[in-house]
């Protein structure tokens, strides 16, 4: 005898969630009726269009797609540029510590001093970047982009003046 399919509708302690289960009744004449529950199919769901709205967006390449695009349609030329240093000193400060790592760091006076120069570098960066980012403008009203440009180049001519704590 083939299996027979009911629905049942199953008792919730919240009065407005509801769901469905499907039980599957199998008879034979050498056993009792068992019913099995099975979980109720996506299909039979009332919210299918918002379920496939919601998988969508939690799609990690859509989301970098959607993040991408909208750094590109809405990030400055400057703060673009500022962002690609950065990226730059990202890799520079990796190749150094992976360096250290495989090849070992006999001189590490010369290691510590390299990686320390590219960190930084990129937080005198990341400062440039907060204080000429157009969506700070009213945070740093009074200065303007190439001042801080200056600015930013006369903590890097300092930084290299000093040696040892030492004024050259």
């Amino acid at each position: 005898m083939p299996p027979t399919k009911r629905q049942t509708p199953s008792s919730s302690s919240t009065p407005s969630k509801t769901s469905n289960t499907t039980t599957t009744t199998t008879t034979s004449p050498n056993s009792p009726t068992q019913p099995t529950p099975k979980p109720a199919s996506a299909s039979s769901r009332s919210s299918s269009s918002s379920n496939t709205n919601a998988s969508s967006s939690n799609n990690p390449q859509i989301i970098m797609q959607q993040l991408w695009s909208g750094y590109l349609k809405t990030t400055p030329q400057r703060v673009k540029l500022i962002d690609a240093f950065m990226g730059f000193l990202v890799v520079v400060g990796g190749l150094q510590f992976l360096y250290c790592l495989v090849v070992g760091n006999y001189p590490f006076n010369a290691f510590l001093s390299g990686f320390s120069a590219t960190v930084g570098q990129f937080v005198l960066t990341a400062s440039l970047r907060i204080q000429t980012n157009p969506e700070n403008k009213a945070e740093f009203k009074t200065v303007s982009h190439e001042r801080l440009i200056a600015k930013d180049q006369e903590s890097e001519k300092g930084k290299c003046v000093w040696l040892d704590g030492k004024k050259l």
